[in-house]
Protein backbone atom coordinates (compact mmCIF):
# COMPACT_ATOMS: atom_id res chain seq x y z
CA UNK A 1 0.00 0.00 0.00
CA UNK A 2 1.30 3.40 -1.07
CA UNK A 3 2.06 6.00 1.81
CA UNK A 4 0.44 9.33 0.50
CA UNK A 5 1.22 12.80 2.39
CA UNK A 6 -0.83 15.78 0.71
CA UNK A 7 1.12 18.83 2.13
CA UNK A 8 -0.83 21.99 2.72
CA UNK A 9 -2.20 24.22 5.29
CA UNK A 10 -4.29 27.40 4.69
CA UNK A 11 -1.45 29.75 5.82
CA UNK A 12 -0.19 29.43 1.78
CA UNK A 13 -3.58 31.44 0.87
CA UNK A 14 -2.84 34.08 3.19
CA UNK A 15 -0.33 35.57 0.41
CA UNK A 16 -2.25 36.39 -2.45
CA UNK A 17 0.25 37.56 -5.41
CA UNK A 18 -1.10 41.43 -6.24
CA UNK A 19 -4.85 40.73 -8.50
CA UNK A 20 -3.34 41.69 -11.94
CA UNK A 21 -0.60 39.04 -11.76
CA UNK A 22 -1.89 35.83 -13.38
CA UNK A 23 -0.21 33.47 -10.08
CA UNK A 24 -2.72 32.44 -8.23
CA UNK A 25 -2.46 30.96 -4.55
CA UNK A 26 -5.67 29.54 -4.15
CA UNK A 27 -5.58 26.77 -6.75
CA UNK A 28 -3.87 24.62 -3.73
CA UNK A 29 -6.66 25.84 -1.74
CA UNK A 30 -9.45 24.76 -4.24
CA UNK A 31 -7.57 21.34 -4.49
CA UNK A 32 -7.56 20.53 -0.79
CA UNK A 33 -11.09 21.27 -0.71
CA UNK A 34 -12.02 19.53 -3.11
CA UNK A 35 -10.49 16.43 -1.89
CA UNK A 36 -11.27 16.89 1.39
CA UNK A 37 -15.30 17.04 0.29
CA UNK A 38 -14.90 13.37 -1.56
CA UNK A 39 -12.83 11.75 1.31
CA UNK A 40 -9.48 11.66 -0.86
CA UNK A 41 -7.38 12.86 1.90
CA UNK A 42 -8.41 9.98 4.78
CA UNK A 43 -7.86 6.71 4.80
CA UNK A 44 -5.54 3.47 4.52
CA UNK A 45 -1.97 5.13 4.40
CA UNK A 46 -2.88 8.57 3.19
CA UNK A 47 -2.09 11.71 5.16
CA UNK A 48 -2.46 15.37 5.51
CA UNK A 49 0.72 17.34 6.48
CA UNK A 50 1.06 20.87 7.50
CA UNK A 51 4.19 22.31 6.21
CA UNK A 52 6.70 24.08 8.22
CA UNK A 53 8.33 27.21 6.44
CA UNK A 54 11.97 26.39 5.07
CA UNK A 55 14.39 28.22 7.30
CA UNK A 56 16.66 30.62 5.89
CA UNK A 57 20.02 28.14 6.64
CA UNK A 58 18.65 25.61 4.39
CA UNK A 59 17.12 28.43 1.47
CA UNK A 60 20.76 29.15 1.70
CA UNK A 61 21.75 25.77 0.16
CA UNK A 62 20.28 26.90 -3.07
CA UNK A 63 20.19 30.70 -2.68
CA UNK A 64 22.58 33.41 -1.77
CA UNK A 65 22.58 35.12 2.01
CA UNK A 66 22.52 38.48 -0.46
CA UNK A 67 19.54 37.78 -2.31
CA UNK A 68 17.93 36.76 0.57
CA UNK A 69 18.34 40.00 2.29
CA UNK A 70 17.83 41.93 -0.62
CA UNK A 71 14.01 40.04 -1.38
CA UNK A 72 13.28 40.16 2.15
CA UNK A 73 14.22 43.92 2.37
CA UNK A 74 12.21 44.60 -0.96
CA UNK A 75 9.34 43.24 0.87
CA UNK A 76 9.41 45.35 3.49
CA UNK A 77 9.46 48.72 1.46
CA UNK A 78 13.14 48.92 0.87
CA UNK A 79 13.20 48.79 -3.07
CA UNK A 80 16.35 49.25 -5.08
CA UNK A 81 18.35 48.96 -8.10
CA UNK A 82 19.89 45.60 -6.51
CA UNK A 83 16.55 44.49 -6.11
CA UNK A 84 15.23 44.98 -9.77
CA UNK A 85 18.76 43.54 -11.42
CA UNK A 86 17.67 40.62 -9.39
CA UNK A 87 14.83 40.37 -10.66
CA UNK A 88 11.97 41.76 -8.05
CA UNK A 89 9.75 44.08 -8.91
CA UNK A 90 9.18 43.37 -12.60
CA UNK A 91 5.61 42.48 -14.39
CA UNK A 92 6.55 38.71 -13.38
CA UNK A 93 7.71 39.20 -10.23
CA UNK A 94 5.92 41.99 -8.48
CA UNK A 95 6.91 43.24 -4.83
CA UNK A 96 3.91 42.44 -2.33
CA UNK A 97 3.46 41.94 1.26
CA UNK A 98 3.90 38.69 2.41
CA UNK A 99 6.17 37.48 -0.82
CA UNK A 100 9.07 36.47 1.24
CA UNK A 101 6.86 33.94 3.96
CA UNK A 102 5.09 32.26 0.83
CA UNK A 103 8.04 31.60 -0.89
CA UNK A 104 9.70 30.24 2.16
CA UNK A 105 6.52 28.66 3.54
CA UNK A 106 6.16 26.89 -0.11
CA UNK A 107 9.69 25.97 -0.43
CA UNK A 108 9.38 24.17 3.27
CA UNK A 109 6.27 22.11 2.11
CA UNK A 110 8.21 20.58 -0.88
CA UNK A 111 11.40 19.91 1.84
CA UNK A 112 8.80 18.72 4.29
CA UNK A 113 7.56 16.11 1.24
CA UNK A 114 11.37 15.37 0.57
CA UNK A 115 11.65 14.34 4.73
CA UNK A 116 8.92 12.60 4.86
CA UNK A 117 10.17 10.40 1.91
CA UNK A 118 13.66 10.05 3.50
CA UNK A 119 12.37 8.96 6.84
CA UNK A 120 10.28 6.55 5.04
CA UNK A 121 6.97 8.01 6.83
CA UNK A 122 5.72 8.65 2.64
CA UNK A 123 6.54 7.16 -0.56
CA UNK A 124 4.45 9.50 -2.56
CA UNK A 125 4.25 13.29 -1.34
CA UNK A 126 2.47 15.93 -3.27
CA UNK A 127 3.13 19.96 -2.37
CA UNK A 128 0.47 21.83 -5.06
CA UNK A 129 2.37 24.90 -3.58
CA UNK A 130 5.74 23.80 -5.14
CA UNK A 131 7.08 23.65 -8.33
CA UNK A 132 8.95 27.53 -8.31
CA UNK A 133 10.92 26.29 -11.00
CA UNK A 134 12.11 29.49 -12.27
CA UNK A 135 14.07 31.09 -9.45
CA UNK A 136 17.85 31.54 -9.73
CA UNK A 137 20.32 31.31 -6.73
CA UNK A 138 20.32 35.30 -6.74
CA UNK A 139 17.01 36.10 -9.70
CA UNK A 140 13.63 35.85 -9.07
CA UNK A 141 11.54 34.84 -12.42
CA UNK A 142 8.71 34.04 -14.19
CA UNK A 143 6.46 33.81 -10.88
CA UNK A 144 9.08 32.62 -8.60
CA UNK A 145 11.08 33.94 -5.97
CA UNK A 146 12.67 31.01 -4.39
CA UNK A 147 13.37 27.72 -6.16
CA UNK A 148 11.48 24.73 -4.07
CA UNK A 149 11.84 22.09 -6.08
CA UNK A 150 15.32 22.50 -6.66
CA UNK A 151 16.27 22.67 -3.29
CA UNK A 152 14.20 19.54 -2.68
CA UNK A 153 16.80 17.67 -5.30
CA UNK A 154 19.82 18.63 -3.44
CA UNK A 155 17.98 17.60 -0.04
CA UNK A 156 17.68 14.30 -1.61
CA UNK A 157 21.16 13.65 -3.35
CA UNK A 158 22.84 15.40 -0.09
CA UNK A 159 21.18 12.37 1.80
CA UNK A 160 22.72 10.08 -0.87
CA UNK A 161 19.96 9.65 -3.40
CA UNK A 162 19.98 9.55 -6.87
CA UNK A 163 17.60 11.87 -8.29
CA UNK A 164 15.28 12.35 -11.02
CA UNK A 165 13.58 15.62 -11.59
CA UNK A 166 10.86 15.64 -14.49
CA UNK A 167 8.97 18.83 -15.31
CA UNK A 168 5.82 18.84 -17.26
CA UNK A 169 5.53 22.42 -16.78
CA UNK A 170 4.66 24.50 -20.49
CA UNK A 171 7.78 26.37 -19.14
CA UNK A 172 11.21 24.87 -19.38
CA UNK A 173 12.48 24.56 -15.84
CA UNK A 174 15.89 26.58 -16.43
CA UNK A 175 16.20 27.22 -12.47
CA UNK A 176 16.31 23.29 -12.04
CA UNK A 177 18.23 22.39 -15.29
CA UNK A 178 20.71 24.94 -14.91
CA UNK A 179 21.44 24.46 -11.14
CA UNK A 180 22.35 21.00 -11.68
CA UNK A 181 24.03 21.18 -15.27
CA UNK A 182 27.40 20.09 -14.09
CA UNK A 183 26.42 17.05 -12.22
CA UNK A 184 25.11 13.24 -12.60
CA UNK A 185 23.43 12.74 -9.30
CA UNK A 186 20.22 14.85 -10.47
CA UNK A 187 18.68 14.14 -13.55
CA UNK A 188 16.55 16.69 -15.59
CA UNK A 189 14.17 15.80 -18.01
CA UNK A 190 12.01 19.27 -18.96
CA UNK A 191 8.97 18.91 -21.69
CA UNK A 192 8.27 22.39 -22.08
CA UNK A 193 6.88 24.74 -25.37
CA UNK A 194 9.10 25.05 -27.14
CA UNK A 195 11.54 28.54 -26.39
CA UNK A 196 11.22 29.90 -29.84
CA UNK A 197 7.65 30.69 -28.49
CA UNK A 198 7.84 30.90 -25.07
CA UNK A 199 9.18 32.32 -22.17
CA UNK A 200 12.11 31.81 -20.78
CA UNK A 201 13.44 31.55 -24.44
CA UNK A 202 15.41 28.57 -23.50
CA UNK A 203 15.45 24.53 -23.16
CA UNK A 204 16.96 23.60 -26.58
CA UNK A 205 18.18 19.97 -27.45
CA UNK A 206 21.57 20.49 -27.36
CA UNK A 207 21.42 21.32 -23.63
CA UNK A 208 22.70 19.02 -22.54
CA UNK A 209 24.91 19.84 -19.27
CA UNK A 210 28.44 19.75 -19.32
CA UNK A 211 31.09 18.18 -17.53
CA UNK A 212 29.95 15.33 -15.55
CA UNK A 213 26.48 16.52 -16.10
CA UNK A 214 26.66 15.82 -20.12
CA UNK A 215 24.02 14.03 -21.00
CA UNK A 216 21.94 14.46 -18.00
CA UNK A 217 20.04 17.39 -18.69
CA UNK A 218 17.54 16.36 -21.55
CA UNK A 219 15.03 19.40 -22.89
CA UNK A 220 11.96 18.30 -25.23
CA UNK A 221 10.78 21.62 -26.81
CA UNK A 222 7.22 20.81 -28.31
CA UNK A 223 5.41 23.06 -30.82
CA UNK A 224 2.91 24.91 -30.36
CA UNK A 225 -0.60 22.69 -30.40
CA UNK A 226 1.11 19.90 -29.15
CA UNK A 227 -1.92 17.03 -28.21
CA UNK A 228 -2.23 14.10 -26.39
CA UNK A 229 -1.14 11.44 -28.75
CA UNK A 230 2.50 12.75 -30.23
CA UNK A 231 3.07 14.34 -26.19
CA UNK A 232 2.63 10.49 -24.75
CA UNK A 233 4.92 9.02 -28.37
CA UNK A 234 7.70 11.53 -26.67
CA UNK A 235 7.12 11.09 -23.52
CA UNK A 236 7.39 7.21 -23.97
CA UNK A 237 10.43 7.42 -26.68
CA UNK A 238 12.35 10.02 -24.46
CA UNK A 239 11.55 9.97 -20.81
CA UNK A 240 10.80 6.33 -20.27
CA UNK A 241 14.23 4.94 -21.75
CA UNK A 242 16.15 7.48 -19.76
CA UNK A 243 14.34 6.95 -16.72
CA UNK A 244 14.48 3.10 -16.90
CA UNK A 245 18.53 3.73 -17.72
CA UNK A 246 19.44 6.40 -14.71
CA UNK A 247 17.05 4.13 -12.30
CA UNK A 248 16.97 6.91 -9.60
CA UNK A 249 15.99 6.74 -6.31
CA UNK A 250 13.58 9.08 -6.07
CA UNK A 251 11.39 11.24 -8.52
CA UNK A 252 10.64 14.83 -8.29
CA UNK A 253 8.06 15.61 -10.33
CA UNK A 254 6.83 18.92 -11.36
CA UNK A 255 2.92 18.85 -12.70
CA UNK A 256 2.52 22.50 -13.80
CA UNK A 257 -0.96 22.13 -15.49
CA UNK A 258 -0.12 25.08 -17.78
CA UNK A 259 0.75 23.10 -20.83
CA UNK A 260 -3.43 22.18 -20.68
CA UNK A 261 -5.39 23.34 -23.55
CA UNK A 262 -6.81 26.93 -23.01
CA UNK A 263 -4.04 28.31 -20.69
CA UNK A 264 -4.08 32.04 -21.41
CA UNK A 265 -0.29 31.63 -21.24
CA UNK A 266 0.50 29.04 -23.53
CA UNK A 267 0.08 27.22 -26.54
CA UNK A 268 0.01 23.40 -26.15
CA UNK A 269 -3.64 21.50 -26.84
CA UNK A 270 -3.01 18.88 -24.03
CA UNK A 271 -5.91 17.33 -21.70
CA UNK A 272 -4.95 16.01 -18.78
CA UNK A 273 -5.56 12.78 -19.46
CA UNK A 274 -1.58 12.99 -20.60
CA UNK A 275 -1.03 13.87 -16.50
CA UNK A 276 -3.11 10.55 -15.77
CA UNK A 277 -1.36 8.41 -18.47
CA UNK A 278 2.25 9.75 -16.88
CA UNK A 279 1.24 9.35 -13.36
CA UNK A 280 0.77 5.51 -14.72
CA UNK A 281 4.03 5.35 -16.19
CA UNK A 282 5.91 6.50 -13.15
CA UNK A 283 4.30 4.51 -10.74
CA UNK A 284 5.18 1.40 -12.74
CA UNK A 285 9.21 2.73 -11.93
CA UNK A 286 7.95 1.69 -7.81
CA UNK A 287 9.60 4.75 -6.82
CA UNK A 288 9.03 7.38 -4.07
CA UNK A 289 7.90 10.44 -5.90
CA UNK A 290 7.39 13.99 -4.28
CA UNK A 291 5.33 15.93 -6.87
CA UNK A 292 4.64 19.20 -6.71
CA UNK A 293 2.17 22.22 -8.64
CA UNK A 294 3.94 24.64 -10.50
CA UNK A 295 2.67 26.92 -13.58
CA UNK A 296 -1.50 26.92 -14.56
CA UNK A 297 -3.39 29.63 -14.83
CA UNK A 298 -6.58 28.22 -16.34
CA UNK A 299 -8.07 27.78 -12.04
CA UNK A 300 -10.29 25.29 -13.24
CA UNK A 301 -8.55 23.49 -15.47
CA UNK A 302 -5.94 23.48 -12.97
CA UNK A 303 -7.35 22.35 -9.72
CA UNK A 304 -8.87 19.46 -11.98
CA UNK A 305 -5.73 18.23 -13.03
CA UNK A 306 -4.05 18.19 -9.95
CA UNK A 307 -7.26 16.54 -8.08
CA UNK A 308 -6.50 14.24 -10.73
CA UNK A 309 -3.04 13.42 -10.12
CA UNK A 310 -3.32 13.03 -6.51
CA UNK A 311 -6.41 11.01 -6.96
CA UNK A 312 -3.79 8.58 -9.21
CA UNK A 313 -0.93 9.18 -7.02
CA UNK A 314 -2.66 7.91 -3.53
CA UNK A 315 -3.88 4.79 -5.22
CA UNK A 316 -7.43 5.86 -5.85
CA UNK A 317 -6.98 5.50 -9.63
CA UNK A 318 -8.48 8.43 -11.00
CA UNK A 319 -12.08 8.69 -8.78
CA UNK A 320 -14.54 9.30 -11.96
CA UNK A 321 -16.90 7.56 -10.45
CA UNK A 322 -19.54 10.76 -9.90
CA UNK A 323 -19.86 12.15 -12.93
CA UNK A 324 -21.33 15.00 -11.72
CA UNK A 325 -17.95 16.76 -10.00
CA UNK A 326 -17.39 18.41 -13.04
CA UNK A 327 -20.38 21.11 -12.22
CA UNK A 328 -21.50 20.47 -8.79
CA UNK A 329 -18.46 20.15 -6.82
CA UNK A 330 -15.97 21.94 -8.76
CA UNK A 331 -18.14 24.73 -9.38
CA UNK A 332 -17.81 24.77 -12.94
CA UNK A 333 -20.16 24.33 -15.96
CA UNK A 334 -17.64 23.38 -18.67
CA UNK A 335 -17.54 20.22 -17.98
CA UNK A 336 -19.77 17.50 -16.03
CA UNK A 337 -17.62 14.44 -16.31
CA UNK A 338 -15.28 14.40 -13.40
CA UNK A 339 -12.07 14.99 -12.96
CA UNK A 340 -10.73 14.14 -16.42
CA UNK A 341 -10.66 16.20 -19.52
CA UNK A 342 -12.70 15.25 -22.30
CA UNK A 343 -10.96 14.22 -25.04
CA UNK A 344 -10.45 17.32 -27.72
CA UNK A 345 -11.02 17.00 -31.66
CA UNK A 346 -7.59 17.25 -33.73
CA UNK A 347 -7.63 18.79 -36.84
CA UNK A 348 -5.81 17.00 -40.06
CA UNK A 349 -3.67 20.08 -40.80
CA UNK A 350 -2.97 20.19 -36.78
CA UNK A 351 -1.76 16.69 -36.86
CA UNK A 352 -0.29 17.12 -40.36
CA UNK A 353 2.00 20.17 -39.01
CA UNK A 354 2.81 19.31 -35.31
CA UNK A 355 3.26 15.55 -35.32
CA UNK A 356 6.31 15.47 -37.89
CA UNK A 357 7.17 18.53 -35.66
CA UNK A 358 7.28 16.28 -32.52
CA UNK A 359 9.23 13.58 -34.45
CA UNK A 360 12.20 15.38 -34.83
CA UNK A 361 12.13 16.85 -31.32
CA UNK A 362 12.62 13.02 -30.51
CA UNK A 363 15.12 12.65 -33.04
CA UNK A 364 17.05 15.27 -32.08
CA UNK A 365 17.08 14.59 -28.37
CA UNK A 366 17.63 11.19 -29.12
CA UNK A 367 20.81 12.04 -30.90
CA UNK A 368 21.99 14.80 -28.38
CA UNK A 369 21.35 12.45 -25.26
CA UNK A 370 20.84 8.72 -25.59
CA UNK A 371 24.73 7.52 -26.82
CA UNK A 372 25.86 9.05 -22.84
CA UNK A 373 23.65 6.43 -21.54
CA UNK A 374 24.44 3.79 -24.24
CA UNK A 375 20.81 3.82 -25.30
Amino acid sequence: MRKAAFIHSPQLEEYPYPPDCPFNTSRAGKVRNILNSMGLLSGPGISEVAPVAAERMVLKKFHSAHYLHILHSAEKGRWDIDALNMGIGTSDCPIFKGMYDYSALACGATLTGANLILSGVADIAFNPSGGLHHAAPERAAGFCYMNDVALGCLVLAEAGKRVLYLDIDVHFSDGVSYAFYDRSDVMTISFHETGKMLFPGTGFEDEIGTGAGKGYCVNVPLPAGTYDEVYMKAFRAVAVPLIEVYNPDVIVFALGADALAGDPLAHLYLTNNVYADIIGLLLKFNKPILATGGGGYHIGNTVRAWSLAWSILSGDGGHDLNLGIGGVMMESTDWQGGFRDRELVVSNQQRDTVAPAVDDVIQSVKAHVFPYHSL
